[in-house]
């Protein structure tokens, strides 16, 4: 049976965990598998060099460090940003998530981490920056 190489197109069911156990993602319980192909850069590094050497019907279970995953926390990403940027009916809640987008047009999603009468906190960081990640993948299969 042959080994999973970079460059292959490859499905996969996942269950990502954290360190406490608690579940993050589960392509088994969205009932479809995560499909991708192997070295693109379309996962997270970790993930992407932990499927190479896989063969079909595998489970490997293995933890990510930030540096193989989302990265670090990064202190520049969070930013008070002025009260005027939002629509006036908008209701910050600390612990919420906002979607918006830079002047560019990019989405962009970020964490409300304090509000004041005239701004509020942003933290833009990944939900998983800063965090050792768990996973169980299974190879489906490999084309």
């Amino acid at each position: 049976m042959s080994k999973v190489t970079n460059g292959q197109n490859v499905s996969v069911h996942y269950v990502g965990t954290l360190e406490d156990g608690t579940e993050f993602d589960s392509s088994r319980q969205r009932g479809e598998t995560l499909d991708f192909e192997v070295g693109s850069g379309q996962m997270i590094e970790g993930f992407d060099n932990a499927v190479v050497g896989m063969t079909i019907g595998e489970t490997k279970i293995f933890t990510l460090t930030p540096d193989k995953a989302y990265g670090e926390c990064d202190p520049e990403a969070v930013k008070e940003v002025s009260m005027a940027n939002f629509d006036p009916s908008f209701k910050p809640i600390v612990g919420h998530t906002v979607m918006g987008q830079n002047e560019m047009g990019q989405r962009l999603m970020a964490k409300i981490e304090a509000v004041t009468d005239d701004s509020v906190t942003l933290d833009f960081n990944h939900p998983l920056a800063g965090k050792n990640l768990s996973f169980e993948v299974e190879l489906v299969n490999v084309s």
